[in-house]
């Protein structure tokens, strides 16, 4: 299936209120690993409560789409 900026918003509206893993890129093959809970799904971006910050931090869908930033739901 093509990845597109829509179908990942939609994936996303399914991931509401779940606890995700997000492994984000730093560059030079440096990555952050972090747990949170998606909280909100907007036209442009999405929010995630970050629970070893304890922070609320925001992604683009565009991040989401060239894998700067990678989501798993934890079961």
């Amino acid at each position: 299936m093509r990845r597109t900026l829509s179908s990942i918003k939609d994936q996303l509206v399914s991931y509401k209120g779940q606890l995700v893993r997000c492994r984000t890129s730093k560059g030079r093959n440096r990555f952050e690993e972090t747990e949170g809970v998606v909280l909100d799904v907007y036209p442009k971006l999405f929010t995630m409560y970050d629970n070893l910050r304890s922070s609320t931090v925001s992604f683009s869908y565009a991040e989401l789409l060239t894998r700067d930033v990678e989501l798993e739901v934890v079961n």
